[in-house]
């Protein structure tokens, strides 16, 4: 029950991320419920199970952020941001640890992936509702077409990660979220994309043909769209060249003011919150319209508020992201087909198929299939234990033969096939979340986007993946 719970709540905290501004509408509270019932459960599942999580180099840097940032807040507590930000940053260091630890045990992680994606393609149906019923930009459930943009532009590298029988399916899903984020007609976003999809393409993750065929069903949806809407559309245009003058000025005058900051309290920031406080006298009130906004920009942000351990420890936790995702696909590009083993001693061993056991699967558990434990030499003769892991005994000078051969052989076969596709999946699975992380990245540069879960769950399922394949690979070293 508590499996089943944990992976209800994952799926629906990953899914629901995106469509925070429909559960604000509802209650302003309800966009915290599904992941605090989450971490209720999780500690429930903790305590019941008498277990840790399994230790990480991410739980060290999580700890050590959670201290800095406990440390800046004391510092700055009295300032009117400090509490409001402090209380933000705290659920997602908390629900990243928690995302990672059942992500490689309880929660397949494909769930997650096309969780995310699912709750990304509503937020992009929604945007895509807002332009038709009148808005000259896509939000849906956000307010800001750029952080619209960011959720859906980190979404897409993800389909690659899901299974290829339904290809169909996902290019129409994919040219949904390509519409979605091609409608906030966000800069950022879009560059953000198009580094991912290099990524993908240059990793072996996407065939150049699915980038073409999706690009086309995006553009004449879009021609047919914008012969329906000349008028609307020309006015987009119109409003998107004039904001982006001025985003590109103000942009520049709050990168400005935040490296000031920075450079004035380079060990514990201006704290949480603090970039909008001190932005008026850091900026020499450049923007008199615009007294307390965001620095639009992630790491400068980061760097201004929380000083250079915060922002160093921030890299830490992206590159263990980055570190353990690429580790994970070493491993599963390293184990190759398990082959025949012969032994020593008076006969010879024979393991056929996948070995005495396969591990891993989406919920980690460890399933004997195949051929059974192995042959060994008899007295005299020679053993051979193949099929289903029983025998019929022979004489004590005689030879020992499993019953069914023929099937266990087929059998065995079969696991190595089933195999070979588990580490294929893994693999893509790894890729996609990479390039997820470079949309994330790249977006980041732009917007300021730590309030955000897609950066803290991409970090979370690729540690889960480097947990999942080295228990593989212990499973594997074992046979």
């Amino acid at each position: 029950m508590l499996t089943v719970l944990l992976r209800v709540l994952a799926c629906g905290t990953v899914a629901l991320a995106p469509l925070e501004g429909y559960l604000l509408q509802v209650h302003g509270q309800s966009a915290k419920v599904v992941p605090a019932l989450l971490i209720g459960v999780w500690l429930v599942s903790l305590a019941r199970r008498r277990r840790l999580p399994a230790p990480h180099p991410l739980h060290l840097l999580i700890a050590l952020l959670a201290v800095v940032l406990l440390a800046t807040s004391a510092v700055h507590v009295a300032e009117p941001f400090t509490v409001e930000y402090l209380v933000r940053w705290v659920p997602f260091l908390v629900i990243t640890v928690v995302l990672a630890d059942v992500a490689a045990r309880e929660v397949p992680v494909r769930w997650l992936l096309a969780a995310t994606v699912a709750g990304a393609v509503v937020a992009a149906a929604g945007g895509l509702y807002s332009v038709v019923s009148g808005s000259l930009r896509a939000t849906g459930p956000l307010e800001d077409p750029n952080d619209l943009a960011f959720f859906l532009v980190a979404a897409l590298p993800l389909l690659v990660a899901l299974p290829a029988r339904g290809r169909v399916a996902w290019l129409v899903l994919g040219a949904v979220l390509v519409a979605g984020a091609a409608a906030t007609f966000s800069r950022g976003g879009g560059i953000a994309l198009g580094c991912a999809l290099v990524w993908l393409i240059a990793r072996r993750g996407l065939p150049v043909r699915a980038v073409v065929v999706t690009a086309a069903v995006t553009g004449v949806a879009a021609l047919v769209f914008a012969s329906a809407a000349q008028a609307e559309l020309a006015r987009a245009l119109q409003e998107k060249s004039h904001i982006a003058g001025t985003n590109a000025d103000t942009r520049m005058l709050r990168w400005q003011a935040a490296s000031r900051m920075l450079a004035d309290n380079p060990v514990l920031g201006v704290g949480p919150g603090g970039f909008r406080q001190e932005y008026a006298a850091a900026g020499h009130n450049a923007e008199i319209d615009e007294q307390t906004p965001v620095a639009h920009n992630l790491f400068l942000e980061v760097a201004a508020e929380l000083g250079i351990p915060g922002f160093l420890l921030l890299v830490g936790l992206i590159a263990v992201g980055f570190v353990a995702s690429e580790r994970a696909w070493r491993r599963a590009g390293a184990a190759g087909p398990v082959a025949l083993d012969e032994g020593g001693g008076a006969g010879r061993r024979v393991t056929v198929g996948a070995g005495a056991a396969v591990c891993g699967g989406w919920t980690g558990e460890r399933a004997a299939i195949g051929t059974g434990a192995a042959a060994g030499g008899g007295w005299a003769g020679q053993q051979a234990a193949v099929g289903a892991g029983a025998g019929v005994a022979g004489g004590r000078a005689g030879q020992r033969e499993a019953v069914g051969a023929g099937a266990a052989a087929g059998a065995g076969w079969a696991a190595r096939r089933r195999a070979v596709a588990a580490r294929a999946a893994l693999q893509r699975e790894a890729v996609a979340v990479q390039a997820a992380l470079i949309a994330v990245l790249v977006a980041s540069i732009f917007l300021s986007e730590q309030y955000y879960l897609p950066l803290w769950s991409l970090i979370a399922i690729a540690v889960a993946l480097e947990q999942r394949s080295s228990k593989e690979s212990r499973c594997a070293s074992s046979t």
